[in-house]
């Protein structure tokens, strides 16, 4: 029996050959606005549609935030899953920013959802919540593991909140955020070119030298463009292991829109500033 090509390696792939860049895919209300579009369920479609055949032969990572398409009810999430579909049949790779965490059954249940082949919302990879304690991430991973699938456990977050909890020290003294880089090391262990088991970690963190990033596995990196990151900032952050990161870019490519020539353009030159920022580390 064949096993599918692990995420981690169509992701070096993708990255080497269209360029080190992730597009958001984030239709909330003020963008919906900006771009002259109802906040309904048309402007919806309309909306994702121009992203989609703007960009899918284009980008190397999508970045859906299902939370934007889920706020509208199953139409909603109907055209979250055409949109699956087409980034992907375009060669396109697809991290379902859903942030799924739960124990058990459920968690389980989550990932049958997103990483098992054939789920209407099958996607390369999912973003995922390891607060519940890193093994209840476990059916994930291991689905994960079996449909040449990934995942980008949230470890270094931008958001001001997230270092209450992952900059918490365990009795150990190690801190939260460092315990799940560990445990994503060891998931990527031998993997070549690198694993299939992420980290989020933002680009607007400053010097991270104090955590260890080389975990053999792409960094999800949230916060160039609107959030006020650059990617000239990225080999400052991310060091030595700034090759692995995927840079994360939503309203800077978006607010381009509804012109789809003027989305190709940001999104080219997003990619191109990555990929001498990170040449030149």
């Amino acid at each position: 029996m064949s096993h599918p090509e692990p995420f981690g390696t169509r992701l070096r792939r993708a990255m080497d050959t269209r360029g080190p860049l992730c597009v958001g895919i984030d239709p909330h209300a003020s963008l919906l606005a900006a771009w002259g579009l109802d906040d309904d369920i048309q402007g919806l479609e309309t909306f994702t549609r121009t992203v989609v055949e703007a960009l899918a032969d284009q980008v190397a990572v999508f970045k859906p935030q299902a939370a934007f398409f889920e706020r509208f009810g199953s139409r909603g999430v109907a055209v979250l899953e055409r949109a699956v579909a087409d980034l992907r049949a375009a060669g396109g790779l697809v991290v379902m920013d859903a942030k799924r965490g739960d124990i058990g059954s459920t968690m389980a249940a989550y990932a049958e959802a997103f990483l098992r082949p054939g789920a209407p919302l099958f996607s390369d990879a999912l973003t995922v919540s390891p607060y519940l304690g890193y093994e209840s991430l476990r059916p994930a991973a291991d689905l994960a593991r079996e449909s040449g699938a990934g995942l980008f456990v949230l470890a270094l977050t931008s958001n001001p909140e997230g270092a209450e909890v992952q900059r918490a020290q365990r009795a150990d003294g190690r801190t939260i955020g460092a315990t799940m880089l560990a445990h994503l090391a060891r998931e990527n262990a031998g993997a070549a070119p690198m694993g299939s088991y992420g980290a989020v970690v933002g680009a607007t963190l400053g010097d991270l030298s104090s955590f260890d990033l080389a975990i053999n596995g792409p960094l999800l990196a949230p916060g160039i463009g609107a959030q006020g990151a650059t990617p000239a900032d990225l080999p400052r952050v991310f060091g030595a292991a700034v090759r692995n990161v995927v840079p994360n870019v939503s309203r800077g490519v978006l607010k381009a829109g509804p012109d789809a020539g003027a989305l190709r353009e940001a999104a080219a030159r997003f990619a191109d500033e990555v990929r001498q920022a990170v040449g030149g580390s």
